[in-house]
C-alpha cells in the first residue's frame, strides 16, 4: 500500500462538507498527497480553481464499480463526504475492502454501518483493512470523549451519560439523509444494533433504552433533554465497548452507555425535546414531501459566520464500579455538523494515512479503530479534552 500514488482521495468534494475538508487539507496538511473525487468534473475542476488546490482530479460514480476501483486502487485512504451514505458509498466501501483501501466517512446511518458489519467485517478484519465510518460529529465527539475518560479514569467504568450542546446550522446534505431514511424496522432500531453477536447482557439491554428525561444537570445550571444524535451515537459507543471487551481491554462489566442533550433551562429543554420529536414523527408520514421544499438543498448549508461562530461541548458523568465519580468534557470551536465534522474527519483520514501504530481491520469505530493515535490529532488540532472540577 506504500506504493500507492496518494494518501486521501476525497470523495464527494465538491459536496457542502466535502469543500470544507477539502479546505481543512489544503490548509493543514500541505505535504501530504492528496487528490478529489466525485461525479462531475466541470464542478471538480471549478473547486479546485476556486480553492487553489494543488491536486489531481478523478471522475468516479458510486454507482460506476469500474470507475471506483480506478480511484480506491490509487490511494492509501478513502475519505467520503458522499451522502446518503446507503445511497451513494455501497460500492465504495465494497471496493475498498477488495482493494485493501482504508476509509472513513461522516454518515450517522447506523442501518447502513450495520449492512457494512454484516458484509465486510470478517474480510476486512481477516486482511487488516480498517473501515471506520462516522468521524464527523456523529460520532467523534461521543466516541472518543468516552475513550478519553474511561482512560483518564484508569478502572473499570459502569456508566457513563454524556450531556451534549452546541451551536450550528444544517445543510442540504443532512436534510437529505434524514428524508433518505424514513422509518427503520424495529430490528433496526435495537439500542445494541451494530454490537457483535453475544455481546449484550440482560442488564446492559434493561438499562440502555432510548429516551430522555427533563430534569437539572448535577452541579450545573442546565438541564437535559433529548440528544439530538443519540440515536447515532449510543450505537457506535456500545460497538467501541463491545470490541474493547472482546479485546480484553474492557471498559467495564455490563458498561452503560446513555446521551442526553444539554439546555440553558427546563423551558428549551421541553420545547427543544418535544419539537424534535414531532420533526422526526413529521418524516416518516407523507407530510415530508411538503416540509422538505423549504429545507436547504443538497449543497447549500450554513453561511461562513455561521460556521465559524459555532461551537460543541460533551460534558461526560463517569461513574466507576468501585463507586468513584468524575466528569470530564470535550468542547471545539467551529459548527459541530460543518466547520468541526471537517476537522474531525480529516484527522481521522490522516490517522489512517500515516500513523504505524494502527494494526486492527475491520468494520470499526473511531475510539478501537483509531484511538490514542487519533486522540493526540485532534488535541493537536485544538480540540480540547480535559477533566472538569465542581467545588
Amino acid at each position: 500500500m506504500d506504493s500507492r500514488a496518494y494518501q486521501i482521495i476525497l470523495y464527494g468534494a465538491t459536496g457542502f462538507t466535502g469543500r470544507l475538508c477539502a479546505e481543512y487539507l489544503r490548509d493543514n496538511y500541505p505535504d501530504i498527497k492528496w487528490a478529489i473525487a466525485g461525479r462531475n468534473k466541470q464542478k471538480l475542476e471549478d473547486l479546485k480553481e476556486s480553492l487553489r488546490l494543488d491536486c489531481e482530479i478523478f471522475v468516479a460514480d458510486g454507482g460506476d464499480k469500474d470507475s471506483i476501483d480506478h480511484i480506491v486502487c490509487k490511494t492509501k485512504v478513502i475519505l467520503s463526504t458522499a451522502g446518503p451514505f446507503a445511497r451513494y458509498s455501497n460500492l465504495i466501501v465494497k471496493s475498498c475492502v477488495e482493494n485493501k483501501t482504508h476509509y472513513t466517512d461522516i454518515t450517522g446511518e447506523n442501518h447502513w454501518v450495520k449492512d457494512l458489519i454484516d458484509e465486510h467485517h470478517n474480510k476486512a478484519s481477516e486482511e487488516g483493512t480498517r473501515i471506520i465510518p462516522s468521524c464527523g460529529y456523529d460520532s467523534i465527539p461521543s466516541d472518543m470523549g468516552v475513550f478519553y475518560s474511561v482512560q483518564q479514569m484508569g478502572k473499570p467504568i459502569k456508566k457513563v451519560t454524556v450531556y451534549h450542546s452546541g451551536q450550528g446550522g444544517v445543510s442540504g446534505g443532512t436534510t437529505e439523509t434524514m428524508f433518505t431514511i424514513g422509518p427503520l424496522p424495529k430490528e433496526k432500531r435495537d439500542p445494541f444494533l451494530l454490537n457483535p453477536e453475544n455481546s449484550v447482557s440482560e442488564k446492559q439491554r434493561k438499562l440502555s433504552k432510548d429516551g430522555f428525561e427533563i430534569k437539572q444537570i448535577e452541579n450545573t445550571d442546565s438541564y437535559s433533554g433529548i440528544g439530538l444524535m443519540s440515536f447515532a451515537n449510543t450505537r457506535v459507543v456500545r460497538r467501541s465497548s463491545a470490541l474493547y471487551d472482546a479485546d480484553q481491554r474492557s471498559y467495564g462489566s455490563d458498561f452503560i452507555f446513555k446521551e442526553l442533550g444539554s439546555y440553558p433551562s427546563k423551558r428549551s429543554a421541553r420545547f427543544a425535546s418535544f419539537g424534535l420529536i414531532f420533526a422526526f414523527l413529521v418524516i416518516s408520514t407523507p407530510l415530508r414531501y411538503i416540509v422538505r421544499r423549504f429545507l436547504p438543498k443538497p449543497g447549500e448549508g450554513p453561511d461562513k459566520e455561521t460556521r465559524e461562530n459555532g461551537w460543541f461541548k460533551g460534558l461526560f458523568k463517569v461513574e466507576a464500579e468501585d463507586g468513584e465519580i468524575k466528569y470530564f468534557q470535550i468542547y471545539g470551536d467551529g459548527d459541530p455538523g460543518y466547520k468541526a465534522t471537517a476537522q474531525m474527519v480529516c484527522e481521522s483520514a490522516i490517522t489512517l494515512a500515516i500513523s504505524d501504530e494502527l494494526v486492527v481491520g475491520g468494520v470499526l469505530t473511531s475510539a478501537y479503530g483509531l484511538g490514542n493515535p487519533l486522540l493526540d490529532r485532534l488535541i493537536k488540532s485544538g480540540i480540547k479534552f480535559e477533566e472538569v472540577i465542581y467545588n
